[in-house]
């Protein structure tokens, strides 16, 4: 176990607590602050877990990190570090958060015998499949056997396994679980999602069931080799933030940011590097919910991670909108990839989320590494928005969803046209 033990800290936290949009004829209870400030979007009430929180603070400390494979294990062969020339295309798109009404879709999918999310993803298979790998963030647990599954109005999640087979159809080559809902089902929800994922064939990356699994995800294309690390601010649906840690198993710690801070993210993705990783993507589940400006804790932690060469590229979670990108040492940060699959919108809250919730992206990230080691890469985007009819993703386009897809192209350039290069794909 990693855990670091000295003080942190502490987290700020501004907790509204709310119903989710857990039916879509259904309104939150408990409406929070619509307070906005000055060049930033209002704050909206309604989330999937009831809480409005913040990104967090940024204390400094060490962690160490081995690198482990799929099943658990390490997978490298050497323990070399890499070197020489080396390129990869990779792609990522926002939050898989299945609401109850998104489960009651894939039931009727299936005729009412079993689940099939595949027909959401019809419209975006050609973007999930053209990079040579795509990485998704399951925002809740999945079950193995389809017990206790999501219901309407209750902030607890539990999503049927069907859903990791309509991910890994779809083009998706490995997900995240490093959220504020990896601990809604306890213990066994955290191994049944990874023997989910792990079980069809997708890699995995964030906190674990075992302590000497260290939740790293591996990816090799042509023998270019992709390490994948997770990191949430809590792994709690507690309505504030905290990084408390379940006593059972204190190496969770291990993937909680504020815990460990700048410093033992880049002691784990040093050591990734030094175990043979090509290049380093980092999850990172963080932000105030619901604002599309990233917090200065969110630029500071992407600035003190992306000047080191460790880290290569870095995908933001959480916020259920999207937040601007910014381009780093030459290196990307998309600060949130908004929902790519949910039930959020202010159709199914009575207005009370924004309409930016039924919005997401898929980001394609180009990353080549020369004979010097030095790292350049370039992106684009495609936005896209949440068919409440069925749960379908669509593409957002001039032509389509013009509405979101102005938004979308205005926000990923939020912090000004010299923070981030990236242009549209349509």
């Amino acid at each position: 176990m990693r855990l670091r033990t000295r003080p942190v800290l502490a987290l700020a936290s501004t907790a509204f607590l709310v119903l989710a949009a857990g039916c879509a004829d259904e309104t939150p209870h408990t409406p929070g602050s619509t307070g906005s400030d000055a060049g930033t979007p209002s704050q909206a009430p309604g989330d999937d877990d009831g809480a409005m929180t913040s990104g967090g603070g940024l204390p400094t400390g060490g962690l160490g990190g081995g690198i482990g494979g799929g099943d658990g294990e390490d997978s490298t062969d050497d323990g070399e570090e890499a070197s020489g020339p080396a390129s990869i295309t990779i792609g990522a798109a926002g939050d898989l958060l299945s609401h109850a009404p998104v489960i009651a879709n894939a039931q009727a999918n299936a005729g009412g015998d079993g689940y099939d999310f595949g027909p959401m993803f019809d419209d975006v298979r050609d973007l999930l499949t053209a990079p040579d790998l795509t990485i998704c963030h399951m925002e809740t647990p999945l079950s193995a056997d389809n017990t206790n599954i999501t219901q309407p109005r209750v902030l607890v999640f539990n999503t049927p396994h069907e859903l990791a087979d309509a991910v890994v159809d779809a083009g998706y080559d490995g997900c995240d679980f490093a959220s504020n809902h990896t601990w809604d089902q306890g213990l066994s929800g955290l191994e049944s999602t990874q023997e989910v994922l792990r079980g069809v064939g997708l890699e995995y990356a964030g906190p674990t069931a075992e302590e000497d699994d260290p939740g790293i995800a591996h990816y090799e294309v042509d023998g270019v080799k992709v390490a994948q690390l997770a990191y949430s601010y809590t792994i709690y649906n507690s309505g504030a933030p905290t990084t408390d840690v379940p006593p059972e198993a204190p190496w969770l710690g291990d993937h909680l940011w504020p815990l460990i801070g700048a410093e033992g993210i880049l002691e784990d993705a040093e050591q990734a590097k030094a175990d043979g990783a090509d290049f380093v993507v980092l999850s990172m589940h963080w932000g105030n919910e619901y604002w599309t400006d990233p917090t200065d804790e969110q630029r500071q932690l992407a600035a003190d991670l992306l000047e080191s060469d460790a880290v290569d590229l870095i995908l933001g979670t959480h916020v259920h909108v999207i937040q601007p990108c910014e381009k780093i040492n030459d290196k990307y940060v998309i600060y949130g990839l908004g929902n790519f699959l949910s039930n959020q919108s202010p159709d199914t809250t009575g207005g009370q989320l924004r309409p930016e919730t039924q919005e997401g992206m898929f980001a394609e990230f180009d990353l080549e590494r020369d004979e010097d080691g030095t790292v350049t890469s370039t992106m684009r985007f495609q936005p896209t928005r949440v068919d409440l009819d069925g749960h379908v993703i669509r593409l957002a386009t001039p032509e389509q969803h013009a509405e979101t897809y102005d938004r979308v192209v205005d926000t990923m350039h939020l912090l000004g046209d010299d923070a981030c290069d990236a242009e549209p794909m349509s």
